[in-house]
Order: C-alpha cells, then structure tokens, then sequence
C-alpha cells in the first residue's frame, strides 16, 4: 500500500515530475496517512491513550489531525495538508482527495451522542477543495466535488458539484468526475450543487 500512496500522489499532484518525483517522500499527507493507519488498527485493538499519543504527535509535526478511530479508504491523498481535521466516526472512501483546511467535523457537543455516528462519511472519487467544512452524520455521494470554502450540512447525492455562494468562478471538474445534478443545499452558506461546468474560464482548487 505504501507505494500504491506514493503513485497516487506522484499522479495527482503536478509539481512532482522527473527527478522532483522523490520530493514526495516529503508531503504531510503521506506520512499523515502511514501513521494513521498504525493508529488506526491500534485503536480497533482497544488500547487507551497510545493510538492518540500517536494521532496527536503526528499532528504537530504535520498539521494534520485524524482521530485514530476514523477510517479512511485506499489511495487517499491529502494535498499540503495543514490544518486537515478529520473527526472519530468519519468514513473516508478510496481515492478520495483532500486540500488543506478540510474539516469532516461533528456539529457540536449539544447535539452529538457518544453511541451515534457524528462525523460525514465521504464516498469514493470525491475530491474537497480548499478550507471544505462538511459536518454532522451526512454523506458525500461518489464522484463528487466539494469546491473550496464550501460548508456542507446535509447529504450530497452521488456526481454532483458544491460550490460556495462567494465563489466568483466554478472549479474545473477533475477528469475522473462526471455527470452531474442539480440539488439546493439548506446551509448557511446556501451551497449549490451544479451541473457540470462550461469549459474555459474554471479556476483551479487551490
């Protein structure tokens, strides 16, 4: 699994081409995840206090925090990573791609319960841009994108695109997203899923 990782960020990310390809060994993310992973299965062991000693000091040397008990799928890629909080009962799908600042939270401790589920569950192919804050017990459907500074609190139905009210241009669609639909979000912000953007004219995620 460890160089299936390495291949995905080498592919989704375009600053490392050639001889940069071994800066990789240098992303957050990548070692965000392995120590996740370690955590993880320590967690599901039952152990106290060392799954979270081990979230948490890869937390400040990385900037990424992810509760040992979150699951997150294959081929996960968190791009820069800094300030990516990822909560106990979230479910991350395979090949899910996350920018900095994302947040996959619970809506407080007024509402949640300890025995119920508080965090998204995102499925498969979604990609979160930029400082995405999607929060409570919701889902993100397949093939979706989640553009930057989105906040989502409800369910997302699969092919669709969020956006944020305030953002002056559409994220272009990743090659792998396709079809999508229309859908309101009642949120705050009054997020917007759309159909699929008209080409030229797309500003990037970052």
């Amino acid at each position: 699994m460890l160089l299936e990782d390495l291949r995905t960020a080498c592919a989704k990310d375009p600053a490392l081409r050639g001889a940069r390809r071994v800066e990789v060994l240098l992303y957050p993310g990548l070692w965000a995840i392995w120590s996740h992973r370690v955590a993880h299965r320590l967690h599901r062991l039952g152990l106290p206090f060392l799954p979270r000693l081990l979230s948490q000091t890869v937390r400040s040397l990385t900037g990424i925090e992810i509760h040992p008990g979150a699951v997150i799928g294959r081929r996960c890629f968190i791009d820069h990573g800094m300030g990516v909080v990822i909560g106990e009962t979230a479910v991350v799908g395979d090949d899910v791609m996350l920018y900095h600042r994302v947040t996959l939270g619970g809506t407080g401790w007024w509402t949640d319960t300890p025995t119920a589920r508080r965090h998204p569950s995102v499925g498969d192919r979604v990609v979160l841009g930029v400082g995405a804050t999607v929060l409570g017990p919701v889902h993100i459907g397949h093939d979706t994108l989640v553009g930057a500074h989105s906040l989502v609190l409800r369910d997302v139905p699969a092919h669709s695109t969020v956006r944020s009210p305030l953002a002056t241009h559409r994220p272009k669609h990743p090659p792998h997203l396709s079809r999508r639909t229309d859908h309101d979000l009642d949120t705050p912000l009054r997020d917007r899923v759309d159909r699929p953007h008209p080409p030229g004219g797309a500003a990037p995620l970052r």
